[in-house]
């Protein structure tokens, strides 16, 4: 600093601040070799708080208001200088503004998924953020602890230690209310306000104040929000049989506007046909209120097969095959066929006539 920035030094008698940024906590009154001069007028202004600290002890205090520095108005400075009446020259001490007013929108997130266990998906892994309002609550108990001999300390110093603080709760909160990972969004508002409430202790040991933490999201990993979305998908789908039809039927529509002539273009008329009759009758089906129309067709019931000494015999009804078995005929070893098997099976493990052998004693042995 040169001789003339020394002597202008000596002669300013104001002592202000006046914030042209917007994340300024503290900030150190610039004063060559900190010297004040004697009768200088101190101006704090609203939503801030001045702090005169003398040889790294903290001295006065002054609320918004114009002071002037003399011995009336610094009496705890007076009595660690031991100033003798009427003295007028220049005093060293330290000018530190705090700023009062809300710092808002600052942002918190986790950097690593939260591991969680979730009644419905068991084991998942959750990502969240949001934003957070705090103020300079103890001016005092911030310079001790945090600020030190900073001249210029600013939201960003001190905002990735509140990040850590608000993620580390955050998890051990959302871990303990057992809420589903479907209702998180539903209760974002109570997060908000509970965590909120959790981590003002620990927001007052640094002498802030949270005003107000929101939850703007939590989120599944982007696979499993895939997953999720192919769920939520099939859900709206409903009925899987119908949905295939009305897709064979866009198919039909978008071939029908690039034939491909010949052969193939009569087959996939045929297909078209056959497949639009088939889509036809679902749908008019569908559209009748119930009990309207005549009934479905009775099923046929299935008949069987039976091999006894080498020839093939019947078809026969499940309830002649039953007799059958009582009047011994038909063995738990006879071979039996229909057309829902693929080949020549014992009767004993055909499902409709396994339970008619539950009361027929097997073969004595020889």
């Amino acid at each position: 600093m040169s001789i003339f920035n020394k002597l202008f030094g000596e002669f300013v008698d104001v002592i202000d601040w006046t914030d042209s940024t917007s994340d300024t906590l503290v900030y150190r009154f610039e004063r060559y070799g900190n010297e004040i001069k004697y009768g200088a007028m101190l101006t704090v202004r609203e939503s801030q708080t001045a702090v005169l600290v003398n040889e790294g002890r903290i001295a006065d205090f002054f609320e918004p208001g114009l002071y002037r520095l003399e011995t009336r108005n610094m009496p705890i400075m007076t009595t660690l200088e031991s100033w003798p009446h009427g003295f007028s020259s220049p005093f060293k001490a330290e000018v530190y503004f705090f700023n009062m007013r809300r710092f808002a929108d600052l942002k918190w997130g986790t950097k690593n998924p939260v591991m969680l266990r979730d009644k419905e998906f068991g084991p998942i892994r959750l990502r969240a953020f949001g934003t957070y309002t705090f103020r300079i609550k103890e001016p005092l108990t911030l310079i001790k602890e945090i600020v030190g001999t900073s001249g210029h300390f600013q939201t960003g110093d001190i905002a990735e230690q509140l990040r850590n603080l608000i993620v580390a709760r955050f998890a051990d909160i959302l871990g303990e209310s057992g809420i589903p990972a479907l209702d998180l969004a539903s209760n974002y508002n109570e997060l908000g306000e509970f965590i909120t409430q959790k981590i003002k202790p620990e927001f007052e040991s640094y002498g802030l104040d949270v005003m107000q933490l929101m939850v703007e999201n939590i989120s599944l990993p982007p696979e499993v929000e895939a997953t999720l979305d192919k769920r939520t998908s099939m859900g709206i789908i409903g009925d899987l049989g119908r949905y295939t039809q009305f897709q064979a039927a866009e198919a039909l529509a978008a071939a029908a506007k690039n034939p491909s002539g010949g052969a193939g273009e009569g087959i996939g008329m045929g297909m078209g046909f056959a497949m639009a009759q088939n889509l036809g009758q679902t749908l008019n089906a569908s559209s009748r209120p119930p009990g309207s129309g005549s009934p479905p067709p009775i099923p046929e019931e299935a008949t069987y097969f039976i091999a006894v000494s080498g020839q093939q015999s019947g078809p026969f009804s499940v309830p002649e095959l039953m007799e059958k078995i009582k009047v011994g005929e038909l063995t738990r070893a006879t071979l039996v066929w229909s057309q829902d098997l693929i080949e020549w099976t014992a009767a004993e493990k055909v499902t409709a006539l396994a339970s008619a052998f539950a009361h027929v004693p097997p073969p004595v042995p020889k």
